[in-house]
C-alpha cells in the first residue's frame, strides 16, 4: 500500500523514543511479539518510518529486512505520516464508473502529493480506498470522517478550500 518511503523528515519525540523502549520491554519476550510492537509503535508516531523499524530491529533482534516486509505487506501499517486531513477517495466499482479516478487525480494535482503521501506541511494525506459503504453517493470521499459524494471534477477546489485553514 504506502510502501514508498516519506520525503517528510522524521520528527520522533524523546517522549515517543521513551513510550516504544517500554512497549518492546513488555512484549519482547512473548512469541510473536512483532506484531503487537509494531501496531503500538504506529499508535505513538502514527506511522512507521524507517528510524523507528531499526529501533524495533536493535532492541528486539529481528533483522530489520523482516520488519520492513511485515510493514510493507499489511495495509493496516503506513510508511509516510498522515496528514491532519486524511482524504480517501473511493475507487470501488460505482465510484469507479461514475469517474473516482478523475476525482482522485484532481486531488493529487491540487495538492501536489501522491496516494499515500502526505503535503509537506502536514496537512493532507492522501489514501484510495476500495469501498466505504457510501455507493449511492458515487463517487465519493472521504476527509476524516466526513463524506462527501456526487462528486465532480469542479467540486474538488471547493471541498479542499474549506480545509486550508
Amino acid at each position: 500500500m504506502g510502501s514508498t518511503i516519506s520525503s517528510i523528515p522524521f520528527a520522533g519525540t524523546s517522549e515517543q523514543e521513551e513510550q516504544l523502549l517500554e512497549v518492546i520491554e513488555q512484549n519482547r519476550d512473548d512469541k510473536g511479539c512483532l506484531m503487537p510492537i509494531l501496531q503500538q509503535a504506529q499508535d505513538i508516531y502514527g506511522y512507521l518510518p524507517i528510524e523507528v523499524q531499526k529501533i524495533i530491529a536493535a532492541k528486539t533482534g529481528y533483522p530489520l529486512e523482516k520488519i520492513y516486509g511485515i510493514v510493507t505487506f499489511y495495509s493496516q501499517f503506513s510508511l509516510n505520516p498522515k496528514g491532519k486531513y486524511k482524504i480517501s477517495v473511493c475507487l470501488g466499482t460505482a465510484c469507479y464508473v461514475k469517474g473516482a479516478g478523475e476525482i482522485s487525480d484532481k486531488v493529487k494535482e491540487r495538492l501536489g502529493i501522491k496516494n499515500g503521501q502526505c503535503t509537506p506541511d502536514g496537512k493532507f494525506s492522501l489514501e484510495d480506498c476500495r469501498c466505504i459503504g457510501a455507493c449511492g453517493l458515487a463517487p465519493v470521499m472521504m476527509i476524516n470522517d466526513e463524506v462527501y459524494g456526487k462528486l465532480t471534477v469542479d467540486s474538488i477546489d471547493g471541498i479542499l478550500a474549506k480545509y486550508k485553514d
